[in-house]
């Protein structure tokens, strides 16, 4: 079980309040963190909006693998649907050059539409860019040279793309958030798929698994690997994680709540979720590991992502947060996971 930690660069927009040039370097700094205490995965996500920094991705990965020499860095993710995937290949076939291998991109269709009117497409062609795009981004990635053609990206004609990576082939997940088609298509093209779960009950998203699991079967694809990418936070005791998380989360929540309809989201509604069977893992090392392992039980799957920095969580906090994920939460999940894949061979 891979154990990581994502973020959006979350800022406070308000006049005084955290700013894009603190929190990108604070973004770098738990990186490194995460590398120094055996983590296994960063995360950056593209967003455009003024309460979050990280509208270049590979940009702060960059900045990150000059300072770690271990964790994969991946994009959290890139928002595929409104981007030239010539540039998504080439910017992080250059991560991959210069952190040893250590790239991925996680490609999804995009939660918020604000790139789609910035770069100039339609909202009506929402499915199609996405499909369109990772079928010209797996081009890229397969061929050196890439002869190519569609309805919304310039057509190829025996086109060089460099630099190559050092991973052949650079790691592409797909990033969904309970889209059937989405898995479907991830399933039939043989790609890691990863799912956001920041509500609700963690087992209704049991079904898009299978299903994607299912369509890579029938198209001869077996063993890929499931992230499970959720919201959460870890202290030494439940008490202080509420303490720490819930107003940040709060914020952000009721602040996407009211441009989207959303109902109110109360205190009473976030402890509810960081119960067992709640969809985010708020606690104490061993709640959250818990927590973690639950989930395990239930898609059995092979990465675990935590967005640990949300909204107006302290830096400190996060950092403190960052380095139980790695010290204790994870020895306890990798050891639980390694003695499940084990233990039919032992009794077998």
């Amino acid at each position: 079980m891979e154990i990581g930690v994502y973020t959006f660069a979350d800022v406070d927009p308000e006049p005084g309040g955290i700013g894009p040039a603190q929190r990108v370097r604070e973004v770098v700094e738990e990186i490194a963190l995460a590398d120094e205490v055996g983590l296994d995965v960063f995360g950056v996500g593209e967003h455009h909006r003024a309460d979050y920094a990280a509208s270049a991705p590979a940009m702060i990965l960059a900045a990150a693998a000059e300072r770690t020499s271990r964790i994969r860095l991946t994009s959290a993710v890139s928002v595929l649907s409104s981007d030239d995937p010539v540039r998504v290949f080439q910017q992080f076939a250059t991560l991959d050059l210069l952190s040893g291998g250590r790239a991925e991109i996680m490609a999804g269709r995009g939660s918020f539409i604000e790139s789609f009117p910035l770069f100039g497409h339609d909202l009506s062609d929402y499915d199609e860019l996405f499909a369109e795009k990772l079928d010209l981004l797996l081009a890229l990635r397969s061929h050196e040279r890439v002869t190519w053609s569609g309805r919304h990206c310039p057509a190829l004609t025996d086109q060089p793309v460099h630099p190559r990576p050092i991973q052949d082939p650079l790691p592409v997940w797909v990033a969904v958030g309970g889209n059937p088609q989405s898995v479907v298509r991830a399933g039939a093209l043989g790609l890691p798929l990863a799912v956001a779960i920041i509500g609700g009950q963690p087992e209704r998203f049991a079904p898009l698994v299978e299903l994607y699991r299912e369509a890579a079967r029938r198209s001869g694809h077996t063993d890929l690997p499931v992230s499970l990418n959720t919201h959460g936070f870890v202290a030494e005791t439940r008490e202080a994680a509420i303490a720490q998380y819930h107003p940040g989360h709060a914020e952000v929540m009721n602040r996407i709540g009211r441009e989207r309809g959303w109902p109110p989201s109360t205190r009473a509604d976030f402890v509810a979720q960081t119960g067992l069977r709640g969809a985010m893992a708020v606690g104490s090392p061993e709640e959250v590991a818990e927590k973690i392992l639950f989930q395990h039980e239930i898609f059995g799957h092979q990465r675990s992502l935590t967005q640990l920095a949300l909204g107006t969580v302290a830096h400190r906090d996060v950092m403190r947060a960052i380095e139980l994920l790695g010290t204790e939460v994870a020895p306890i999940v990798r050891a639980e996971v390694a003695r499940r894949e084990t233990a039919p061979a032992a009794t077998g």
